[in-house]
């Protein structure tokens, strides 16, 4: 019997977030520079054949739940296609999705029938004039509908994932958990992370997870409780009195949550990062297009697994931004 993967601090790894492109159709804030980046060759992105195999070889291995992240998955055409084979790989226990949410109106029903679970959506204000500023692009978009549009089509948990971004949209906290009240939402507030060429809106910018509990307080007393019954996240979770939903912190600056880290990161053009942050990468597609077993690539990758990621000390392992990865 193959041995089940660890890396080299005894952690588990049973979770691999996919990058399927670098582009996306929002030039956030804290995520990608204004002017974009250098996008990568076609010919670099590995196919939805190619990533379903890496998957296929990983999922004996002990690999049990994927997450779809980008840049923005759904710009990939028939982002469907690639849930459903992912689907079908017997091992596959969970397949989630990050998205912006624009497109889930249209797509979310679809999504669902190719076997996917559910979704994370990114919702930094619920003002439109305010989401054009965060997005930097002159959209018409309703976040709550797009929520609606995949808690509708059995998209389940909903997760919405708030950067809080202090002077930008931290008057929104209270706004975001009242959310939680009369539906089952799962409304995340996380810490700003500051990467590559967005470090302008570093230190300064930076709301603690204490100081938004703090700011909760004014709307009833919140209770610890444990997080959804499906999801992988290292969220510390929260209710407010009679809340169909919770609320949820995710700490990279202020406590970071590395000791149980199970995850890795495969990017668009296949390489295989073991930290977000950190500075190794082992490149899969080259031997996958040889027609090489993957596995003791993926084994040497994670002996390199860091023990925690340096952050606060600005090391983000070369990352010009976060779309890169996907988070």
């Amino acid at each position: 019997m193959t041995a089940a993967l660890k890396d080299g601090h005894g952690r588990s790894i049973e979770y691999l977030r996919i990058s399927v492109t670098d582009r996306c159709n929002f030039r956030c804030l804290y995520c990608m520079p204004q002017a974009g980046l250098e996008w990568l060759p076609r010919s670099d992105i590995l196919s939805y054949e190619e990533i379903a195999r890496i998957v296929s070889q990983l999922a004996p291995l002990g690999l049990r739940r994927i997450r779809i992240t980008g840049g923005e998955p759904t710009l990939r055409p028939d982002i469907e296609r690639l849930i459903a084979m992912i689907r079908a790989i017997p091992e596959i226990e969970d397949i989630s999705l990050s998205t912006n949410g624009v497109r889930l109106p249209e797509l979310a029903r679809r999504l669902r029938e190719a076997g996917l679970d559910r979704v994370n959506m990114s919702a930094d204000s619920l003002q439109p004039d305010r989401i054009k500023a965060i997005a930097r692009r002159n959209i018409d978009f309703d976040p709550l509908a797009a929520a609606e549009a995949a808690a509708k089509s059995g998209l389940s948990p909903i997760k919405l994932n708030v950067v809080v971004m202090r002077g930008i949209n931290d008057d929104e906290i209270v706004d975001f958990a009242r959310l939680t009240l009369d539906r089952e939402w799962h409304v995340r507030f996380i810490e700003l992370m500051p990467v590559g060429e967005m470090r302008e809106l570093t230190w300064d910018r930076v709301v603690p997870s204490e100081e938004v509990l703090r700011r909760l307080t004014t709307i009833g007393s919140l209770t610890p409780v444990s997080g959804p019954a499906r999801g992988n996240g290292p969220a510390r979770y929260f209710q407010l009195p009679g809340a169909a939903g919770t609320i949820g912190l995710i700490t990279p600056i202020s406590h970071t949550y590395c000791g149980s880290c199970n995850r890795v990161r495969l990017t668009a053009d296949g390489r295989l990062r073991t930290c977000l942050f950190g500075d190794d990468e082992v490149d899969l597609r080259t031997p996958l297009r040889d027609g090489l077993p993957l596995e003791p690539f993926f084994r040497t990758a994670l002996t390199t697994k860091p023990r925690e990621h340096h952050l606060l000390q600005m090391q983000v392992g070369g990352l010009r931004a976060l779309s890169q990865v996907g988070g």
